[in-house]
């Protein structure tokens, strides 16, 4: 019972970083109904940010934290302006090959600046406690709490803010939002802002539980993410932190009571039978069809 505990723990800390990746997908996805597959990256872009902030300017722990956000906030929105506006009208298909090759060129970007695995440097003192059995680290602690405090921050900035209205009124009906007075543009950037900010703590809290990190380490976590917002409902805020969490805890228990290569395998798989049994996802609901 004592090890399903702890590895249920572990499960916990793995999906809170999932959780954090998935809310850019289900927002970028609740706004313009695309889907941003260089959402994993941007991830990546977080933790090399953070790598820059604490091993070139000797930054401590939480400015380098908002540094790593900000700084992947503007480049968010500097590929919506870019690359996904001039193509709101075009088919889907170029948005996602739009994506694809936006995720490309930021990893192969990285890698040509920083082509080795880096180490990230010791931000936090990690001390360990054992409770009835379990062992809670301070790291794991740092990354549940700060992870379920954005969550819970971007949950009230969308339910409880003028901000948040908009950004429901133009996932409700994007032609006739702006007819009420809701800047449309400016709206989507500052979601896309909002997502890939949340994508670099993801990426941070990654760095500092797994601190080696390369250009390519958002490749399978970002799927892996997405997954998490489809398996919670593709649109839905919590179905995303569930998804999130659900797929860390699968992941993880996978790996404790079975061979540890089947860890894709399950998350995969996961994905199939969700679609097959509920392909809204658990909290998502099918979207009205307008006459």
């Amino acid at each position: 019972m004592t090890y399903l505990l702890q590895q249920l723990l572990n499960g916990l800390q793995l999906g809170s970083i999932y959780a954090l990746i998935a809310l850019g997908y289900t927002m970028v996805y609740g706004i313009l109904q695309m889907i941003n597959f260089a959402h994993g990256d941007l991830f990546m872009v977080g933790a090399f940010a953070l790598f820059v902030a604490a091993s070139v300017l000797g930054l401590p722990f939480v400015p380098s934290l908002l540094l790593a956000m900000i700084a992947t906030a503007a480049i968010g929105v500097l590929i919506e302006r870019l690359a996904y506006r001039p193509l709101r009208s075009a088919p889907r298909v170029s948005a996602i090959i739009t994506a694809l090759g936006v995720g490309l060129f930021l990893e192969n970007l990285v890698n040509a600046l920083s082509p080795y695995p880096k180490h990230v440097p010791t931000l936090l003192s990690n001390h360990s406690w054992v409770l009835a059995g379990v062992t809670i680290s301070s790291i794991q602690i740092w990354i549940i709490v700060l992870a379920g405090i954005l969550v819970l921050g971007l949950d009230l900035l969308v339910h409880r803010t003028k901000v948040g209205m908009a950004m429901r009124a133009i996932s409700w009906d994007r032609t006739t939002a702006p007819l009420m007075g809701v800047p449309v543009n400016a709206v989507i950037s500052l979601t896309f802002g909002i997502g890939a900010a949340l994508g670099a703590a993801a990426g941070v809290f990654y760095a500092l539980a797994y601190p080696i990190i390369d250009p390519y380490m958002g490749v399978m976590v970002g799927w892996k993410a997405f997954i998490s917002a489809v398996v919670g409902g593709i649109g839905s805020i919590r179905g995303a932190v569930l998804g999130g969490l659900i797929l860390g805890a699968v992941e993880i228990l996978v790996a404790a009571f079975l061979p540890s290569t089947g860890r894709d395998l399950v998350a995969f798989a996961l994905l199939l039978v969700l679609l097959v049994l509920r392909p809204h996802g658990i909290l998502g609901r099918p979207r009205p069809v307008k006459a």
